[in-house]
């Protein structure tokens, strides 16, 4: 619920799921060489081969003749591990199929159900101590430091007017704005507030202001860099008062701030205005602290939501806490992504069957016409789920939850769009967490009307970190064992447990991780937006330091 008239979910969907071949790590092979007397223990006829092919290659040390024939040795060994050794027969499938292939979460609880059932109404008290604060390290806000606080006495001169589009959904559109006062900054740019793009999947005709506080945009750079609502009528004149009339710089993705300075800047300082349309993703990730604080300074200070959306999510968060006094007013806000358009372009399948094939089908040519048709493309709904493509189904997720230790007594929101077939996959989910709750339970239909559904999941965790000194406090599971105990209906209930209850372990020791080089300073602000504090008592008695 962040924008007006914004339609579908407000996030583009991932990466193309296309078919690759996942290293099983945890697949045994079933051979082992005992040093005393060189014993093999082989199991099946594609490694007795391969064996036998490689003895006689050592035997007449003719390795480069027999190249080929220990290539195809070891991808008989490789194939036969993951074909066979890692396969079985199921009544759910057709055959043999790997395990986590298959959807088969709804038997895995209907098994496990009646012993959830027998710890309803717990006295864990997770909620209270789900993040072990001796695991962390403590981060705070470093943007004055990277940013100079006061910024410029004056502004110099700029050197023009940079335009941009911001295409995509919510999550690139926030990436493009911060992106662009960057190199607004970096070119001394005046920076026209950005433009919006029309896109033909996510069908949205939402405004700078309808989702954002333009002024307060405005206000929070002004030290930093210019921000103008439009061009200067005298200089839209000299375009024929038409902005397409505006050079449009095809900028490559990923540019670096070189490129801005020579192939960008001179046109700037000649035209007057440029424009940068699409402007998704046209920075590098890497560039000068200064630059890097302008993108922190953006995101985390600068870019606040507008007024209504600010007002309403104050009055929903309050009602939700009230709902939550069982438990303190602590609850756990699960994002879902299981609408029509997530599944149909993960290419999954679930339990529908041909009813479930023909509606994905209609959803992927209707948003993605001929994209899933196209020759070559070989869609493997199997091999996506066993490599944790597939999105997780409400059910699957209290299941996870309810693993993990919260029990029934739990307050639950969920953020999600319109989920796909919600009557039959929400209704598991409510079993476990009665006390389940969503934006149309706290809010009246009058309230919602002028909001449509979006969300921006990446950067959420990245204001997580920035406000709670470093850590994410955000579960995230991995989905690649997630399907192998989904498709475990013969595991022990206690044996589930231990395993989520070791992922919410992880969850917690990785909830403060630094940036990688490839990585989005959005979801992961430190170092580039926050310092460490060292707990080292100083001379005058205070613990916390800057390191």
């Amino acid at each position: 619920m962040h924008g007006l008239s914004r339609l579908g979910n407000g996030v583009s969907p991932p990466s193309s799921p296309r078919f690759r071949h996942a290293r099983n790590k945890n697949t045994d092979l079933s051979a082992s060489l005992t040093s005393g007397n060189c014993q093999v223990k082989l199991q099946n006829f594609a490694e007795k081969l391969g064996f036998m092919i490689v003895s006689a290659v050592y035997r007449r040390r003719g390795v480069l003749l027999f190249a080929p024939l220990l290539y195809i040795s070891g991808m008989l060994l490789y194939m036969g591990a993951l074909g066979f050794d890692a396969s079985r027969t199921s009544g759910g499938g057709t055959g043999l199929d790997p395990i986590g292939s298959v959807y088969r979460s709804p038997q895995v609880f209907e098994k496990l159900w009646p012993l959830m059932e027998a710890e309803n109404n717990g006295s864990s008290n997770l909620l209270t101590n789900v993040w072990n604060p001796k695991l962390h390290q403590v981060w705070k806000p470093s943007i004055a430091h990277t940013v100079s606080q006061e910024g410029f006495a004056e502004l110099p001169k700029s050197n023009g007017y940079l335009i941009i589009e911001a295409n995509g959904g919510l999550n690139q559109q926030r990436l493009s704005i911060c992106d662009a006062v960057a190199v607004a900054g970096l070119l001394n740019a005046t920076l026209v507030i950005p433009i919006f793009h029309l896109n033909s999947v996510w069908r949205d005709s939402s405004k700078f202001c309808d989702i954002f506080d333009e002024d307060f945009f405005i206000y929070a750079l002004r030290n930093h860099v210019k921000v103008v609502r439009e061009l200067p009528k005298e200089l839209l004149l000299k375009f024929d008062n038409n902005i397409s009339s505006i050079v449009n710089l095809r900028v490559k993705a990923w540019s670096s701030p070189t490129y801005y300075l020579l192939k960008v800047l001179p046109k700037l300082k000649e035209l007057g205005a440029v424009r940068i349309a699409p402007f998704s993703n046209r920075l590098a990730h890497s560039v000068p602290p200064n630059i890097q604080g302008l993108r922190c300074l953006c995101n985390f200070e600068a870019l606040r939501f507008s007024e209504p959306i600010r007002m309403l999510a104050a009055k929903m968060v309050d009602r939700m806490v009230k709902k939550s006094s069982k438990t303190s007013g602590r609850y756990v806000s699960v994002h879902i992504r299981f609408e029509e358009d997530m599944v149909a372009f993960s290419c999954c399948t679930y339990d529908g069957g041909e009813e479930e094939k023909h509606e994905m089908d209609i959803a992927r040519e209707r948003s993605w016409r001929g994209k899933f048709r196209r020759r070559g493309r070989v869609i493997r709904p199997g091999a996506n789920r066993v490599d944790g493509k597939c999105p997780l189904t409400p059910l699957e997720v209290g299941m996870m939850l309810r693993g993990m230790g919260f029990d029934n007594s739990t307050s639950l929101y969920v953020a999600a769009g319109k989920i796909y077939k919600a009557e039959k996959y929400m209704t598991p989910l409510k079993r476990m967490f009665p006390r389940l709750e969503s934006k149309d339970t706290l809010a009246s239909t009058e309230e919602l009307a002028p909001f449509e559904g979006g969300n921006f999941p990446h950067f959420l965790v990245g204001h997580r970190r920035y406000l709670y000194e470093g850590h994410a406090k955000t579960i995230k599971p991995d989905k690649r064992k997630l399907v192998l105990l989904f498709d475990s209906p013969d595991i022990r209930w206690n044996d589930f447990k231990s395993q989520l209850q070791d992922m919410l372990h992880h969850s917690d020791t990785k909830g403060v991780e630094l940036k990688k080089p490839s990585s989005s300073l959005y979801t992961f602000p430190m170092p580039d937006c926050m310092c460490k504090h060292a707990d080292v008592k100083s001379a005058s008695g205070n613990r916390r330091r800057l390191v």
